[in-house]
């Protein structure tokens, strides 16, 4: 009896563990287009865990690793805007409210609507994103893109580059991620 108790409680931590999936590698980028410039961070560090049974899903971004195609960019979007030092990460915590139309174990592309906490710059807020889900050879594929306001999350824009930066920025998501082990 014990040995068959311990036989199905394998069993079942196998099952649950073959639900989830993680990368460490995703893609996010920071867009803010004006009239007058392009402002563009890409970040290629993206922790992201998605739990299949469930639905749930986590993505980390250590803001430090954006990297803009200027270095003065990159210094005004660490120490003036997101204050990197001060808030080191953003974070998205949710659920992909129509996980059981996704077929994880199916190559194929998928709808998914996820709702959620966004916390940047220390503010949290709850938020509702649109994506692409694709299943290709095992691995998931997670695309968004989403603008936010950065009033939002408290998010100044200094007067004297005003012009420069957007009020809105787009984030985009692009994450492939692989059975956990």
């Amino acid at each position: 009896m014990k040995k068959l108790l311990f036989s199905l409680l394998l069993l079942a931590s196998l099952q649950t563990q073959a639900q989830k999936y993680f990368t460490k590698t995703g893609t996010t980028i920071f867009n803010s287009k004006s009239p007058v410039e392009k402002i563009e961070g890409v970040n290629k560090a993206t922790a992201c865990l998605l739990d299949t049974r469930t639905g749930s899903i986590d993505f980390i971004v250590q803001i430090k690793s954006f990297v803009f195609e200027k270095q003065l960019m990159q210094e005004h979007f660490n120490e003036n805007y997101l204050e990197s030092d001060k808030f080191p990460k953003a974070n998205f915590k949710g659920v992909i409210t129509n996980h059981t139309a996704i077929n994880f174990t199916k190559d194929g592309d998928y709808n998914a609507e996820v709702v959620g906490k966004m916390t940047l710059h220390g503010v949290t807020k709850d938020v509702k994103f649109a994506g692409k889900i694709s299943v290709k050879g095992g691995k998931v594929i997670i695309t968004s893109s989403q603008m936010l306001l950065l009033q939002d999350y408290k998010i100044a824009v200094p007067n004297a580059v005003k012009d420069k930066v957007s009020k809105d920025v787009k984030i985009t998501v692009n994450t492939t991620l692989e059975l956990m082990k």
